[in-house]
This record gives structure tokens, sequence and C-alpha cells, in this order.
């Protein structure tokens, strides 16, 4: 029995031996390496390290020597020329209209709206009887048509006064009467010509005045175009600084004719434009300086401060020529109301009168020059650039009353 027993004992600790080292050969047998990483497609390339070869690629075919183009300084290398840039042809200046005769060609755009006037003093005067009520109706006709209180009651006393004498009343002789009473109100007899080419000296020197919106910087252009085709050379000088408009409008006008302009910065001193502009026009010898002045102020004191300031500093050079006045037809009645205040400021040589024919009060010609006692020497017909004409009273009388 003891026998049996000390058998089991030591099969046991042979058991347990093995088994000890069968755990550890097992602990001491080395782990697989782990699988490489997946490469990162996003990285840049790693860069060579010192000794490294460079290895060719092996999807391109090596070349021998002799399949290799070697420099042999026989041509030079090519070397890329720069673009050719394509040089603009200069500004086509223009050459304007002759002004001659010019209100005689627009005089059938100046009928268009002038025309009711007098088609409507022919009806009247050419009625069997001539009573009071008749002549009321002449009268209002007239102040419709802007002409003023005081001419009206010259030009229906004169008319009143002739038919009287005249007896017959055919429509020829009616209309030559007419015409010849609205001449009398126009006036024939007064200077109309430009002043701009002084005896003892050059340039000739122009100012042009009026509140903005009545076509002032535009008349201005256009009366560098009635210069210039009149073989005139001019120089402008853009004294309205506060609007920049202004000035980048009067150089257009300008550069299309050959005209040279003289600007300031923006909201500078207007007398500093406008004497630089007359020293310029000196230095270079041209006929005529017109400056632009600003029409923006709305007060008298400080119109008068602007303007009179400007005038100061021109004349240092030489006397202005001619001071024009520009208003706007359209504006009837208003327009005398500038015109006063604007003759209070500066003396008034000279009118010109824009949109004339976007009105049919035509009569505005006969009332502002009574209202100033200076003549229209300028009307504007229109908007195209030579649709400013020299005011011939025949052609005038003549698109009133029609043909």
């Amino acid at each position: 029995m003891d026998i049996v027993i000390l058998a089991v004992v030591i099969a046991v600790v042979v058991l347990g031996a093995l088994g000890g080292l069968v755990v550890g050969s097992r602990r001491k047998k080395q782990l697989p390496p782990p699988p490489p990483a997946a490469p990162d497609l996003t990285a840049p390339p790693a860069e060579p390290h010192v000794g490294d070869e460079a290895e060719t690629p092996r999807d391109e075919p090596r070349r021998t020597i002799e399949e290799v183009d070697l420099p042999d300084g026989s041509a030079p290398a090519a070397v890329e020329e720069p673009p050719v840039v394509e040089e603009l042809p200069p500004a086509e200046i223009e050459v304007p209209e002759p002004t001659a005769g010019r209100l005689v060609r627009l005089r059938a755009r100046l009928s268009r709206s002038q025309n009711a006037l007098g088609k409507g003093l022919l009806t009247l005067l050419s009625r069997e009887h001539l009573d009071d009520d008749t002549w009321e109706e002449i009268e209002d006709t007239l102040l419709t048509a802007d002409v003023g209180v005081l001419p009206t009651q010259e030009l229906v006393e004169g008319l009143r006064e002739r038919v009287k004498v005249l007896g017959t009343r055919t429509p020829a002789e009616l209309r030559g009467l007419l015409r010849e009473e609205l001449l009398k109100l126009v006036g024939t007899d007064l200077d109309r010509t430009v002043k701009t080419e002084p005896e003892d000296r050059k340039p000739g020197i122009v100012m042009v005045v009026g509140v903005n919106g009545t076509g002032k910087t535009t008349t201005t252009g256009k009366l560098a175009r009635v210069l210039v085709a009149d073989g005139n050379t001019v120089v402008l000088g853009a004294a309205d600084t506060f609007r920049a408009a202004a000035a980048d409008q009067l150089q257009t006008w300008g550069e299309r004719v050959g005209a040279h302009t003289v600007r300031g910065p923006e909201a500078g001193d207007p007398a500093s434009v406008a004497f630089d502009a007359v020293k310029e026009g000196k230095e270079m010898d041209c006929d005529v300086v017109l400056i632009d002045t600003a029409g923006r102020l709305h007060t008298k004191t400080g119109l008068m401060d602007e303007l009179g300031k400007v005038k100061r500093v021109v004349e240092k050079h030489a006397p202005l020529d001619e001071v024009l006045l520009v208003l706007d037809a359209t504006t009837g009645q208003n327009g005398l109301v500038q015109a006063r205040v604007f003759a209070e400021v500066v003396d008034i040589t000279g009118i010109v009168l824009t949109k004339l024919d976007g009105t049919a009060k035509g009569g505005i010609v006969i009332a502002v020059q009574r209202e100033l006692g200076v003549p229209v020497k300028l009307i504007g017909l229109g908007e195209g650039p030579d649709d400013l004409a020299p005011f011939e009273p025949e052609a005038f009388v003549d698109a009133l009353i029609g043909e």
C-alpha cells in the first residue's frame, strides 16, 4: 500500500516539472512583428539623407550616351520675345460746324415750340371786329408766353394804333405788322457779339455764371465749340470746384475740340483755378479763356463773396471781357429772380438762354432783356453739341410767327 502511494506522489511531481518547462518555453517565445502601417498618401516624400543613392525609376528606360543630344554651341538658345502692345491711335479732335447762320438752320426746331404764340396772335388779330375783349385776349396770350407786363402793354398799344391806321387787315399785312412790333421789343440795335477779341492784348477772358441746373457747365463747353469753329484757340478754367463732375464734364468738352482744361483739387479755391487758367492761357498765347464758376450758392452774401473774389483775382491779369449769365428758359419768371441776384453781384454783359426749344414761353427773351438791360447773346436749342447758336432777332421773330 505504501509502495502505491509513493508511486503516485512521484508521478505527480514528474508531471508538475514537465508542465513548468512547457510554460517557460512559451513565455520565452517572441511575438511576431506588427504588420507594416499603410502609407500616408498626403505626407510629403521623405528627404534623402547624406550618402543615399538616387534610384533610377524602374519603369523609365535608361538612355545611352549616343541617344542624348549634347549642346554644340552652334544654335543660340531661343529667347521668348515680349508680347507686342498695340498703341491706340490718339483721339480724333472734332471740327465743329461754322456758327454763321446756325440759328437759321435751327429755326425749325425753335418754331416747333414757339409757333403757338405767333399763331395765337395772328388768329386773334384776324377777327372781323377787334373789340376790347379781343385785345384783352391778345394781352393774356403775351403774358402767358412770359413777355412781361410792361412789354406786353407796349406791344398791344402799338398794334392797336397801327391796326386802326391800317384799316384793312389781310393775313400778309397782319403778319408784317406783328413782325415789326415784335422786333421792336426784341431789339435789333443791341450789340449781341460775344466779346472775345480785345484790341490791346490776348487772351480774351469770359466768365460764365449761373445756378446749377441751368446747363451752365454744358453751355461753357458748347461755347468753346462755337469759338473753336470761328478759328479761336481756347483754354477752359474749371472753377466750379465744388462738383467734381463739373470739372470732368468740362474737360471732356474741351478734349473734343482740342481745348486745354485747367482744374484744381476738389473743393479747392475757385479763384486760384481761375487765376491759373488765365496765366496758362497767356503762356500758351491762346485767344480766349473761358471760366466756369460755381453755381451752388443760394444766399446773396455767399454768392457775392465767391464771385467777387474770382473776379478780383482774374483781373490781376486783365479785365474781364464778358460775364455771361446762363438762364433756363423753362423756369420763366423764376429765372428773372435769379437774374436780378446775379446782376447785383457782378456786372452781367450778356445772357445765354438754354432749353429755349423745350418751352413755349419764348417771350422770356424780351422780359429778361428788359429786366437786366443787357442783350441775349446766345440761345440753346437742344442737347446736341452744336445746338448753341448766336441770337439773331430776325430769325427768332420769324420762328415765333411762322411762315
